[in-house]
């Protein structure tokens, strides 16, 4: 069967090539930049509102849900669950020896316009969103799909829902068990298989209570592995101060050097650094993929664009600040010195390691990323169980005992990933991770002016408000 193995394998790296090549991320940036225009840039015009409205409702008496969905703070928890995973720590690492520190720059060029594009997927999946009898929201790609562009696209909401549905035992399950598994036996030394065992308990715990049970779990989690993650960042560059401005200087010049790379085509590290800094961003935040509106969709709050807001903050959160933390330690390590590259380490989470304890006392530095990785796979785990279980219910007609059979099979896929490396299948899921987007992107650039719509009528509606 190794003949059938390679097979697979060449198939999808062919696939993966155009799944996160460049026309498909000059087509995600490019949406985010449409969307961007078609809004008035609300990304930075509303940007202190959209804080203080996000974020800074936590620190007041916020609204509570309904008893039947999640609040807004737990809709873009579960979401942030989803979002905030390896690729935070172990994907950046990779993208800044392959690309260079300017892959950090076009990270951020990708986070900017992807902030938009989340805001509109997410104003698309609450207007669009349908209830069931018993009072639940569902919402997503899917429905945005078949109730925006009309029934005729059911076939590609299809498409989406079987790619999400499949892409969540990957990326979603496999490859964050084994993460956890080896964030684990890096701290105590337990066998993989006890740890998958333990996980799946864990997790069946969670996602047999449902959606309401999901987001109570990661309303808890994500602001403590968040916060937990921030303040090691923030020691780090204490730790490293009066070099912080010189890893600035190096970014910003690398991103836009035309030398060439191994004496290939002029240019070429600037292109290599833009289709790196986009392609992780867009991996690390998932803005345009179409995964997150599924969990915002589920939220009590009744106004699409103010659900939506909590992208914009959501991108925010995840690239500019945690992808950065990972991206300024491992410049500040001198890492990229090392003569032999990434080779030089067993993984990117490994080469993220060191960063840390070269610059941390002790072996502090590694136990940071371990901790980190063991709570940010978690909370994938979670996240994508939702949105799996959202895309097989789609197809299924939300029909209770196709979601309990996903369930139980997604539990024992925590099993698989933790004892086994499942490379070929997170390879695959990478793969259909990206491939999510099309569909997705089919959908948001037609109705990007409703978009627009949605935006201008709840900024007029506050301003009319406020002068009565």
């Amino acid at each position: 069967m190794n003949w059938f193995a390679e097979w697979i394998k060449q198939a999808n790296d062919a696939v993966n090539g155009f799944a996160w090549g460049p026309v498909m991320l000059v087509l995600l940036v490019g949406t985010g930049i449409y969307l961007s225009i078609r809004t008035r840039f609300v990304q930075i015009r509303k940007f202190g509102y959209i804080m203080r409205h996000t974020i800074g409702t936590l620190f007041t008496k916020g609204r509570k849900d309904d008893g039947k969905n999640l609040s807004p703070f737990q809709a873009v928890s579960t979401a942030l669950a989803g979002t905030v995973g390896t690729g935070n720590i172990a994907g950046v690492t990779g993208a800044i020896f392959a690309g260079g520190p300017g892959a950090v720059f076009w990270m951020w060029v990708s986070a900017f316009f992807g902030m938009c594009t989340k805001y509109a997927e997410i104003a698309l999946a609450v207007k669009f969103r349908q209830k069931d009898e018993n009072g639940q929201y569902h919402g997503g790609p899917m429905y945005y799909i078949t109730e925006g562009l009309g029934k005729r696209w059911k076939w590609l909401a299809v498409i989406f829902a079987v790619l999400g549905g499949l892409a969540s035992f990957g990326i979603g399950n496999i490859a964050q068990s084994c993460e956890i598994a080896g964030a684990i036996k890096g701290l105590t030394g337990l066998d993989p298989l006890i740890t998958g065992v333990i996980l799946a308990v864990l997790v069946a715990v969670v996602i047999l209570g449902g959606v309401k049970r999901i987001g109570t779990v990661t309303s808890y989690l994500v602001p403590f592995m968040g916060a937990f993650y921030i303040l090691a960042g923030i020691v780090v560059v204490v730790i490293r101060l009066p070099d912080v401005p010189g890893v600035f200087a190096s970014i910003f010049r690398s991103a836009f050097s035309m030398q060439a790379v191994g004496g290939g085509v002029f240019g070429y590290a600037m292109m290599l650094a833009i289709r790196q800094g986009v392609s992780r961003g867009v991996f690390s935040n998932e803005a345009g993929l179409g995964s997150a509106p599924i969990a915002h969709a589920a939220s009590s709050t009744e106004e699409p664009a103010e659900q939506a807001m909590w992208g914009v903050f959501e991108v925010f959160l995840d690239t500019v600040v945690i992808c950065t933390i990972t991206a300024i330690a491992v410049l500040l390590s001198g890492i990229l010195n090392t003569a032999e590259g990434l080779s030089a380490f067993d993984s990117k989470g490994a080469a993220a390691v060191y960063a840390f304890n070269e610059i941390l006392p002790g072996t502090f530095g590694g136990t940071v990323i371990q901790i980190s990785l063991l709570f940010f796979a978690l909370s994938t785990i979670l996240g994508w169980s939702y949105y799996g279980d959202a895309c097989w219910g789609y197809i299924s007609h939300n029909n209770k005992t196709v979601s309990l059979i996903y369930k139980i099979i997604f539990i024992a896929v925590c099993v698989i990933g933790a004892s086994g490396s499942g490379t070929l299948m997170w390879e695959i899921s990478d793969t259909l991770n990206g491939l999510m987007a099309l569909p997705n992107l089919v959908a948001l650039l037609p109705l990007a002016g409703l978009v627009g719509q949605i935006t201008q009528s709840y900024f007029d509606e506050k301003k009319t408000k406020i002068r009565k």
